[in-house]
């Protein structure tokens, strides 16, 4: 095959998104978690000279299965589309409460054999999706299926993951949404730290399941832009209470007012957010931020 341009398979990326939002208008069906992965893709495929795009295009795709007796159950498509796709393959994680760890690792590598034998340099996110409807079922722990649906705790496999969000908002003043922040973390056992100002930067860590509800109550609130620009998931072996505190990087979460400067005093001082990272051990995330190496 001859060899794709980065345009072209900007292009293609970008028309096989159109398509999904067409088809699955929904939120809770599909949903872009990196807007500006989007957008940088978008300038890729208009521009020939443009740089490849800092980071992949991720989205979420629901799918309930084509199960008797279990219309509860829904199974979430992680994908994450690398630069070259479609001459690669997608990076595609199914998830469900109602599969155990072991399940879940049983259906992710059958799917990628069912792309890998199926899909070479075609967009191929709908057949996968297809694929997971059709098949995901037959994966299912029916013994857990029945508690989940008694105990209808749909968290299950949430709670064995820790996540850490590192939340981007083009400015962070009001002071009742620095309240808010730092409340919600409170009340959902969450440590990180909030950055208010211009730009203005939250990090929360906890469990999966409390990291999301945070991001949704922050995310309804007026911002002019805020978005997820990484996340970090990390499987809790134990998923004990010693287990998550290993994995903080912080331990709690507080407001972190860097030496001010500018006009209305709101210009944080990068410099000193790239140390108070770097003695995090979390340097690597400061170039996700502003895209330059930190110093």
């Amino acid at each position: 095959t001859t060899e794709m341009s980065n345009r072209e398979e900007a292009e293609i990326q970008l028309s096989e998104l159109d398509l999904l939002s067409s088809m699955f208008p929904y939120e809770e069906e599909f949903v872009v978690t990196d807007q500006l992965a989007v957008a940088e893709l978008k300038h890729c495929a208009e521009n020939e000279s443009a740089e490849m795009p800092s980071s992949k295009v991720q989205f979420v795709l629901n799918v309930k299965p084509e199960v008797t007796n279990a219309s509860m159950v829904e199974f979430s498509m992680a994908c994450a589309l690398p630069f070259k796709y479609p001459t690669v393959l997608p990076e595609i994680t199914v998830r469900s409460s109602a599969l155990s760890r072991s399940q879940q690792i049983h259906l992710n590598s059958d799917l990628k054999t069912y792309l890998m034998q199926n899909c070479s340099g075609e967009p191929c996110v709908l057949s996968a999706r297809e694929w997971v409807k059709d098949h995901a079922a037959a994966y299912i722990d029916k013994e857990r299926l029945s508690s989940s649906v008694t105990t209808s705790n749909a968290m299950q496999s949430e709670d064995n993951t820790f996540t850490r969000l590192w939340i981007y908002s083009h400015h962070i003043y009001n002071k009742q949404k620095r309240k808010n922040i730092i409340d919600w973390a409170k009340e959902l056992a969450l440590s990180g730290f909030c950055m208010p100002g211009k730009p203005g930067v939250v990090c929360v860590e906890g469990l999966q399941s409390s990291c999301e509800e945070f991001w949704s109550r922050v995310r309804r609130l007026t911002w002019k832009r805020i978005l997820i620009r990484h996340r970090e998931d990390v499987s809790l072996e134990g998923g004990g209470h010693a287990e998550i505190q290993k994995q903080r990087k912080f331990s709690t979460l507080e407001e972190k007012c860097f030496d001010a400067h500018g006009a209305r005093g709101n210009h944080m001082d990068l410099g000193q957010l790239y140390h108070f990272l770097e003695e995090k051990g979390c340097a690597d995330i400061f170039q996700m931020y502003f895209g330059v190496e930190g110093h």
